[in-house]
C-alpha cells in the first residue's frame, strides 16, 4: 500500500501542476467544483492540509469564484516507501542487502574463528539452513573510517562472480545497521593451523596442494582477478584435505596486461615488485605460491618478516633464498622459478606447471585431485576440540558489538587452549 500511496501521490501533483497551468492560459478561471475535486483528491492521498492552501494561496488571486474549503479529515501517514534509502544503507548496495531481523535472528555463534583488523570471522550456526557456516564480520565505521568501502563491495562482487572446487564460494552477503556480513561455507581447520602442527610436509602432499593452488590461480588470473594475498592463512581445508582458497579482501579487477601500484597483501608472502610500490600484475600471486611451498617444504619462510615494507623489501632483495639440497630437484627447480625476482621469469601458465618436472604424472584435473583423499589432514582434523555451546541474541546484528568487545569466558579459554 506505501508503494502505491507514493505513486498515486505523484500522479497527483502532475495533475495540480496541469491544472494551475490551463488555469493561467485561460485567464485564470478556476471553478469552486474543481477547488473541491482537487482538493477531494489530495486528502485521500495522504496530502497534508497546510500542503493544499500553499498551493491555492499561489493561484488565489486567479479564483474568480472561490467556496469556502471544508476541514480535510486528518490523514495518518504511513511509512514512506523503501526508496530513497538513508544514505548510510545506499552506501553499500547493491552487494550487501538489507535483510529482515527474522533472518538474523536464525545465526547462533558457535566460537570465534579469527579476529584482526580487518574485522571477525564468526562460527555461526544457522537454524533455518541447519547448517555450520562462517561469518565475516565487519564494522560499517570502520569500513568509512579507512576508506575500504570499495574494497568491500568488491570482494563480494569478485566471489559472486566465481565458481570454482579450490575456492571459497559466497553463501550469503548483507548488512545490519551497524556490521556489514560475508558468510561461506564453514571448513575447520585451515593450512597454517595444520603446517604449524606438522611442521614439514611429504613432497607427495606438496605436489597435490600446488596442483590445486595451481589451477586455482590460473583460473583467477583468466578471470582477470589478482588475489594479492595467497598464504597458508587464507588456504581452509575440507572434511577430505582438499583445499579451499578464501578471503578475497584484498583482491581485485586486473585485466591481463594492466597494472596495480597498491602495497597490500601479508609482508612475507609480498613479491618484492609489490613491496617497491609496483608496478605489478598477476605474477604477484606466483610469488606468494613460491613462498608457501618453500614453507611447506623445509618448515620455514624463506624470508624473516620484518617490521615494515620498507625492511621487508631490503631482506627480499639481498638475500638470495638457500634452498635445501635434500629436496627433489623438480620442486628444487619450480621454487627457484616461482621465488625469482624478475617476475617475467616466473611460470605463469597452465601448460608451464603440466610440464613441469616437479608434476609429471599429475593430472591437472580438479575432479581426478579430489579423489585422492589426504589422509594425515583427516587424522589432524579428528583431534579438533569439540564445539562450544551456542549464543543466542535477540538482535544479532547489535548485540554483536558488545559480544565483540567482551567475550564469554568459555570462548576465551577456547582461543588460549586452556
Amino acid at each position: 500500500m506505501g508503494a502505491v500511496s507514493c505513486r498515486q501521490g505523484r500522479h497527483a501533483r502532475v495533475a495540480a501542476h496541469k491544472c494551475g497551468s490551463l488555469g493561467s492560459q485561460q485567464g485564470g478561471n478556476i471553478q469552486g467544483p474543481w477547488t473541491r475535486g482537487w482538493k477531494s483528491l489530495w486528502s485521500g492521498v495522504g496530502t497534508t492540509r497546510s500542503g493544499l492552501e500553499e498551493l491555492w494561496g499561489l493561484r488565489g488571486h486567479q479564483c474568480l469564484h472561490r467556496e469556502p474549503l471544508e476541514p480535510a479529515p486528518l490523514i495518518v501517514e504511513k511509512p514512506l516507501c523503501e526508496w530513497p534509502v538513508p544514505q548510510f544503507i545506499n552506501l553499500f548496495l547493491p552487494e550487501f542487502p538489507v535483510r529482515p531481523l527474522s533472518r538474523q535472528q536464525q545465526l547462533k555463534i558457535l566460537d570465534i574463528v579469527a579476529k584482526g583488523s580487518f574485522g571477525t570471522v564468526l562460527k555461526v550456526l544457522d537454524c533455518g539452513r541447519k547448517g555450520v557456516f562462517a561469518v565475516k564480520v565487519v564494522s560499517k565505521v570502520k569500513v568509512i573510517q579507512r576508506d575500504t568501502l570499495r574494497q568491500c563491495k568488491e570482494e563480494v562482487s569478485i566471489q559472486r562472480q566465481i565458481s570454482h572446487p579450490f575456492v571459497h564460494s559466497l553463501g550469503d552477503s548483507w548488512q545490519g545497521k551497524r556490521h556489514l556480513f560475508i558468510m561461506c561455507s564453514y571448513c575447520s581447520r585451515d593450512l597454517y593451523s595444520l603446517w604449524s602442527t606438522v611442521g614439514c610436509f611429504a613432497e607427495a602432499s606438496i605436489s597435490l596442494f600446488a596442483a590445486e593452488l595451481v589451477l586455482v590461480l590460473c583460473y583467477l588470473h583468466d578471470l582477470g582477478i589478482i588475489h594479492r594475498d595467497v598464504k597458508m592463512e587464507n588456504i581452509l581445508l575440507d572434511e577430505r584435505g582438499h583445499l579451499k582458497l578464501t578471503d578475497f579482501g584484498l583482491s581485485r579487477h586486473l585485466p591481463q596486461g594492466a597494472q596495480a601500484y597498491t602495497i597490500c597483501g601479508t609482508l612475507q608472502y609480498m613479491a618484492p615488485e609489490v613491496l617497491s610500490g609496483g608496478p605489478y600484475n598477476h605474477a604477484a600471486d606466483w610469488w606468494s605460491l613460491g613462498v608457501l611451498l618453500f614453507s611447506l617444504a623445509t618448515g620455514k619462510f624463506p624470508v624473516s618478516a620484518e617490521r615494515d615494507h620498507v625492511a621487508m623489501l631490503a631482506s627480499v632483495t639481498d638475500c638470495d633464498c638457500e634452498i635445501p639440497a635434500s629436496l627433489n630437484q623438480g620442486l628444487s627447480l619450480l621454487l627457484h622459478e616461482l621465488l625469482s625476482k624478475n617476475p617475467f621469469h616466473r611460470p605463469r601458465y597452465l601448460h608451464h606447471f603440466q610440464v613441469h618436472p616437479f608434476f609429471r604424472g599429475m593430472a591437472f584435473d580438479p575432479e581426478l585431485l579430489q579423489k585422492q583423499p589426504m589422509n594425515f589432514v583427516i587424522e589432524a582434523q579428528a583431534t579438533q576440540p569439540s564445539p562450544l555451546e551456542s549464543m543466542t541474541f535477540k538482535d544479532f546484528d547489535c548485540d554483536l558489538e558488545s559480544f565483540l568487545v567482551h567475550p564469554s569466558p568459555a570462548q576465551v579459554r577456547t582461543r588460549l587452549g586452556t
